[in-house]
């Protein structure tokens, strides 16, 4: 049941003694921080997994036959939960800490004073302050409204700004476009409106994931594939192999363990969370888990100019006075301005000063220009306004009315002024020089007319420094050497948006945009988008189109930002980046927030994308090569013992115990996979995933399994011989399946440098060892003693390698791809 506020609060807000009620009544927005799952959530999820069962039976199945050597792979089991428990753990921690420092905070008035909280803070009938940017995160009701825009096209799919004078309803979940205002709160915790869109939004997921999208298809296949090929097994090994009980159950489970990939969805996780803990270093909240994925298969990232490429911090630098005779000189600052308040400039230069600090201190939420002008000119001279038209990205302009002192406008010249008139041109040079230039002018009404803003008469250019991020150059330069295109796309003047982009480096800075002249319909959109980088003067609605229209073409589009006029189009896009500085909204509906708002932490988020993508994909390789050649082995082994019973020839066992596949797995899969999965990798983030895999794990793991069989056939004398020639015909086997396993491994590390070359010879010493030391050939019963055996699996494992090569090569030339052997280009990082 919902609950409203009944009685009336009055304007200065609750007093502490109201609040601390509420709270003992349980009249607060008891929304959780963060919808992350909780600790023990996180171990439920990695101790109670599907492939911890399977292992779990095998497990137990193997230790009624009393071998418990050969339920070591049982510590998978420890290993896949305890190493996933600690890898969300830590994920979870840093995901937490960064959330609560990105968390939109709003203003409360408690007994006449404005202080920010937390939105869990919130009680009802509290009274919340509005200002441009600021999101609605409970339920209420309008009280007080100064031209108050909200948008709720966040909930409703309304796409134009909605009116809301006092006594209005508001629902948590939209915005403030425009005015400013307060409002009280009638409902809050789970009876607000959006309390359940928010806590979806805020979730941690995985869900939209190509990559995790193709291993849950992946491991779809491999189940249906385990039924059939696990039923043969058992039925060998239990009626065909004419074993005894314990080795029948030995084999059968050797023969089941590795058809598990039960390493593939740990490791996914263990890349995702590191990359998250990771990011979360260089301050970055990833809010949803795949912009990490989706970041690193970004071609194009549309930019805003302000916040982004600038920084947000302005200064005032001169106002050059506009008269019957043109510009004037420009007034000297910071001295002059204060002669000029005093009013004792001879230019006009005290009223001008006056009208602007009285215009910026009035202002009740100052964006970055008239914060900069109120630091400037802080003696505002009092008048009272009776008239305010706060700015708003669709009319690009604010005004003031001061009754006898007139009705002011401040904004944007190329909107107020004639284009052909000198005023507009100076403004023009002056912007072209990478400045910001805004216009003071009188009009001819009150600036809340609804004709507003009539007939304007110019009064002086202003004009603001920009500062330019000084890592900005670096990283749009990291863009277009990763062939990711840029397009700078900003409210402000064209020109100036060109300066900064030229002084930038970027090709089209001089040739910059106008937006206003860009066509409405999607194609022609795309195509002006396809040949121009820099556009000014966009509108909201046109950045939401321009994206829209990149989209349509097949670009994965990454949109950064950090005002309220950057929502829509942040939420549209692919990915949406806000900085940590912007507006609650923008956070809001972004995937990734840059806490220390800086441009240049993309770069690593594109490069971590990449490297778990990347990683991913190569262990995918080995798992799934493993599962192929297991499934493959139980089949022809099944088949062959099937065929024993019909044709009466030699009954046929599986060749390896559990503690063969244990070992098998460690050099080839285990400790390699692990640390390929954490390892650099800058490869371009590609689609297919689930194709690019399988065309090495099938062929790798047909060939592994037809010449491990045909070795294990040339070793293999039947049942009924003695201990001994059963383990030197498995050890025949398994240096087979390991000679090509391990050659695997060495495509898969490719292109080589010196670490990867290490990591494979490492593997090959490993092995050598487990087979030279006398301890470990007992303790895993291996004998590679029979030197005709031992030829013969190196001759098959020889011609498994050569097989596994070609089929390497020949899959790369029919997919039209270039494959490398050592890194190409020189210098890049793979």
């Amino acid at each position: 049941m919902s609950i409203t506020a009944q009685a009336a609060t009055p304007a200065t807000g609750l007093t502490s003694a109201e609040v601390e009620q509420r709270r003992r009544d349980g009249l607060t927005n008891d929304v959780p921080e963060r919808a992350s799952r909780s600790v023990r959530d996180i171990v439920k999820a990695n101790i109670f997994t599907r492939i911890n069962a399977i292992l779990g039976v095998l497990f137990i199945l193997v230790l009624a036959t009393g071998s418990i050597i050969d339920g070591m792979f049982g510590l998978l089991i420890v290993a896949n939960s305890a190493v996933g428990i600690i890898q969300e753990v830590r994920a979870k921690k840093t995901l937490d800490q960064l959330a609560i420092v990105g968390q939109a905070q709003p203003v409360v008035r408690r007994e006449g004073k404005a202080t920010k909280v937390a939105p869990q803070e919130i009680v009802l009938g509290d009274i919340i302050e509005l200002g441009p940017g600021d999101q609605i995160v409970v339920d209420g009701q309008v009280t007080e409204s100064e031209l108050l825009e909200v948008d709720e096209s966040l909930l409703t799919g309304e796409a134009d700004p909605i009116d809301k004078t006092v006594a209005a309803p508001v629902m948590s979940g939209s915005f403030v476009v425009s005015g400013s205002g307060a409002y009280r709160a009638t409902k809050v915790g789970k009876d607000a409106y959006a309390a359940k869109l928010a806590d979806e939004a805020s979730k941690f997921t995985l869900v939209n994931s190509e990559l995790r999208n193709g291993i849950d298809t992946i491991l779809k296949v491999i189940t249906y594939l385990l039924i059939p090929a696990g039923l043969l097994s058992i039925y060998n090994q239990l009626v065909s192999s004419k074993e005894s009980w314990r080795p029948a159950v030995n084999g059968m489970v050797a023969a089941l363990v590795p058809m598990v990939p039960e390493g593939l969805v740990l490791m996914t996780s263990i890349a995702f969370a590191v990359g998250v803990v990771r990011l979360g270093r260089r301050q970055c909240l990833v809010q949803e888990l795949p912009a990490i994925e989706g970041l690193a298969r970004v071609d194009v990232v549309c930019a805003d100019k302000t916040g982004t490429l600038t920084e947000n911090g302005m200064r005032l630098s001169e106002i050059r006075p506009v008269d019957a005779n043109g510009v004037g000189t420009a007034l000297a600052l910071p001295s002059a301005v204060s002669g000029a308040v005093d009013g004792e400039s001879s230019s006009g230069g005290g009223e001008l000063a006056q009208v602007l600090a009285a215009m910026a201190s009035d202002d009740p939420r100052p964006n970055a220009s008239v914060a900069a002008i109120a630091e400037a000119l802080p003696d505002s001279p009092g008048w009272k306004p009776s008239g305010v038209a706060p700015f708003s990205s669709a009319k690009k302009w604010s005004g003031f009315s001061y009754g006898e002192h007139g009705n002011w406008l401040l904004g944007a010249p190329d909107v107020l002024l004639d284009p052909n008139s000198e005023t507009a041109a100076v403004a023009q040079e002056v912007g072209a020089k990478g400045l910001r230039v805004l216009l003071l002018a009188g009009s001819d009404r009150p600036v809340d007319a609804a004709d507003a803003p009539g007939q304007v008469t110019p009064a002086a250019l202003v004009v603001l420094e920009q500062r330019v991020r000084p890592d900005a150059k670096e990283t749009l330069d990291y863009f277009a050497s990763q062939h990711v295109s840029t397009k700078v796309i900003s409210g402000d003047n064209a020109v100036s948006v060109g300066a900064v982009a030229t002084s930038l480096g970027m090709a089209g800075g001089a040739d910059p945009v106008d937006a206003r002249t860009l066509p409405t319909d999607q194609n022609e959109l795309a195509d002006v988008l396809d040949q121009k980088t820099v556009f000014g003067r966009v509108r909201p609605d046109q950045k939401r189109a321009m994206v829209s229209a990149l989209q349509s073409r097949g670009h994965t589009v990454a949109m950064t930002g950090d005002g309220v006029n950057d929502v829509l189009a942040l939420k549209d896009a692919d990915i949406g980046v806000a900085m940590g500085s912007g507006s609650p909204a923008t956070r809001s509906v972004a995937q990734i927030v840059l806490l220390d708002n800086k441009f240049a932490t993309l770069p690593y988020v594109v490069g971590e994308g990449r490297r778990v993508i990347g990683n991913i994909e190569r262990v995918s390789n080995l798992f799934l090569t493993k599962t192929v050649y297991s499934v493959v082995l139980a089949f022809l082994v099944g088949i062959a013992g099937i065929g024993s019973q019909i044709f009466h020839y030699k009954a046929i066992g599986y060749p390896f115990l559990p503690r063969h596949v244990t070992i098998a797995a460690w050099f080839t899969i285990g400790i390699p996979a692990f640390i390929l999965s954490l390892a650099p990798n800058n490869e371009r983030a590609r689609t297919g995933f689930v194709g690019r895999v399988m065309r090495l794990a099938i062929p790798s793991g047909l060939v592994i399994g037809v010449m491990t069989f045909i070795a294990y056939l040339i070793a293999y004398k039947g049942p009924d011989v003695g201990e001994t020639a059963k383990i030197q015909a498995g050890t025949t086997a398994l240096i087979t399946l390991l000679i090509i396993a391990v050659w695997v491994l060495a495509i898969v590390a490719r292109p080589w440098n010196w670490w990867k070359m290490l990591l494979v010879a490492g593997s090959v010493v490993g092995y050598l060892i487990l087979f030279a030391v006398p301890f470990t050939r007992h303790f895993f019963k291996l004998d590679p003693s029979n030197i005709a055996l031992t030829t013969a699996a190196i001759i098959c494992g020889a011609i498994g390698v050569v097989l596994v090569e070609v089929a390497w090569w020949v899959s790369a030339k029919l997919h039209g791809e270039t494959p490398h052997l050592l890194p190409s280009p020189p210098g890049e990082n793979d």
